[in-house]
């Protein structure tokens, strides 16, 4: 849809030559000639840039300014003032004008202010429509995305929830499978119970049958008391056993009787303790390879995986990148007491770009440092603080900004199914435009 400019000002000949100088540039533009008439157009019409002369009779500038900032989304207003008044336009940035022009001023000062404000209003439109996204875009509880991928995965949760056979969550670090495994709990039947969690790989070895299976006093030096272990403070609920491929052949044993049995033996006891409880599994590795290499139990892999479910990367759900984005910012900026509205489309087309090694977590890493670094209201490349991964598109080379502009377009034109106009209006530019950057 083609941009609508209002231009207003006391002087219709200066009016009308601004007129027609964006309406020869594509622009629709919209002229009057007192402050009166602009609040009648801004109340009856979509205008996205307001250009008003500063001081007027009646009605001046910042009444104006005013009355846009009443509206919801905010036409961005620029300033037309002599150098008298400077001071006073300069003043009425800090009240949200996006910026003014000294008269007298050269068309293509105009043209260039326009075409800024343009792109900060697309900006900030885009960025509140992903933050409305986000907010619709939930998925199953609070776990974000709304791609394909994910919808699957949603529809795996919800079958599998209703049964209490085991779970195993296959999936690259940084996933989310501990979000997967909530979820599953906490649309179960054993949702009123607890849910614990524990990282096999994160506890030393001839610790981790203690905390998992607890122990009695005096079993080892230091059991100075009894204790009760993960599997028994989960009784009634669900245990997650993340990164479950990094277990011992000894503890694998032991884990394979207690899920048989349902039942666990304290270490340095002599009775077994009856459970009742769900166990989710969860790793990084390829089971089905550990097994076949003799690196973990085959009866134990089959125990385990009787309802497998695969959490896609985050390089499968491109689609869902900006929408984590936005989240993640918005709870960033929220802890940090900031007023942050998004990225900016270099920052945006570095977050499409880059390869996520790390997956969901990276990005919220890489988020939650750059909400921490900005200074204005859009996040910047520079504010990410981070390189493109050696796998990134280029071999690893830092990519142009042509590279990133045609990867983005790219993107964009997947996300609206090809559709070149819709792709047009979301890139900010016309459709001409858009098939000449392609043809390229």
């Amino acid at each position: 849809m083609t941009a609508k400019v209002l231009i207003v000002d006391n002087d219709a000949a200066m009016v009308a030559v601004l007129r027609q100088h964006l309406e020869a540039e594509g622009r629709a533009a919209i002229g009057v000639t007192s402050g009166e008439a602009a609040l009648t157009a801004l109340r009856s019409d979509d205008i996205d840039v307001v250009l008003t002369d500063l001081v007027m009779d009646g009605i001046d500038g910042m009444a104006i300014l005013r009355e846009v900032q009443q509206r919801d989304p905010q036409p961005r207003v620029i300033l037309m003032t002599a150098f008298g008044s400077l001071e006073t336009a300069i003043e009425a940035m800090r009240f949200g004008a996006y910026d003014y022009l000294t008269k007298p001023f050269k068309l293509a000062q105009a043209s260039v202010a326009v075409t800024r404000a343009l792109d900060d209003r697309r900006l900030r439109d885009e960025n509140r429509r992903l933050r409305e996204q986000v907010d619709k875009q939930t998925g199953v509880d609070s776990i974000v995305g709304r791609s394909r991928a994910m919808h699957a995965l949603f529809d795996q949760i919800a079958a599998v929830a209703a049964s209490d056979a085991t779970v195993l969550l296959l999936g690259e670090s940084g996933t989310g499978k501990e979000l997967v495994a909530r979820a599953i709990h906490r649309r179960g039947p054993r949702r009123d119970g607890p849910f614990v969690a524990v990282n096999c790989a994160a506890i030393p070895e001839q610790l981790l049958e203690s905390e998992l299976f607890g122990h009695e006093k005096g079993a080892f030096t230091g059991a100075d008391r009894r204790r009760r272990g993960l599997f028994a403070e989960a009784d009634g609920g669900t245990l997650l056993l993340d990164e479950v491929g990094d277990l011992s052949p000894a503890l694998q044993a032991k884990l394979l009787r207690a899920l048989q049995d349902r039942a666990i033996r304290p270490v340095g006891g002599s009775e077994d303790i009856q459970l009742n409880l769900r166990v989710i599994a969860a790793t990084h590795r390829d089971l089905a390879t550990l097994v076949k290499d003799g690196g973990f139990r085959e009866d134990l892999y089959y125990r385990l995986a009787v309802l497998p479910v695969r959490v896609p990367s985050l390089r499968e759900r491109p689609e869902d990148i900006m929408l984590l984005a936005a989240h993640f910012l918005e709870r960033a900026a929220r802890a940090l007491g900031k007023s942050l509205e998004g990225f900016d489309d270099r920052a945006t087309a570095w977050l499409l770009a880059h390869r996520w090694p790390g997956n969901v977590r990276e990005l919220e890493n890489v988020v939650e440092r750059a909400a921490t670094l900005a200074t204005g209201p859009l996040v910047t490349r520079e504010n990410l603080g981070v390189e493109f991964a050696a796998d990134a598109p280029g071999g690893g080379a830092r990519p142009t900004l042509a590279d990133l502009e045609q990867q983005y377009m790219r993107r964009v034109l997947d996300e609206t199914s090809g559709d070149k106009r819709a792709a047009a209006r979301i890139l900010g530019v016309s459709v001409r435009t858009l098939q000449r950057k392609l043809k390229s």
